[in-house]
């Protein structure tokens, strides 16, 4: 199988699919990025959502279902 030309070969740059988000074409970072700030967001409204099911289901307060307030 002959070897392909330079000019043939793909370019791969640091914004390929590999390496940037699914939603957007951000790449991932660690700090105050777009992506880290929307992860987080996403992740306070599971944990909101939870603590609106414990308060549901049990019938009591969070802080009184988890024991920190008598």
């Amino acid at each position: 199988m002959p070897e392909p030309s330079p000019d043939q070969t793909p370019e791969i740059s640091p914004t390929t699919s590999a390496t940037t988000s699914a939603t957007t074409s951000e790449v991932p970072a660690f700090g105050w990025s777009g992506y880290a700030e929307r992860v987080n967001g996403r992740f306070a409204m599971v944990g909101f959502i939870a603590l609106l099911l414990i308060e549901a289901l049990s019938g009591d307060t969070f802080l009184r279902w988890s024991g920190l307030v008598p």
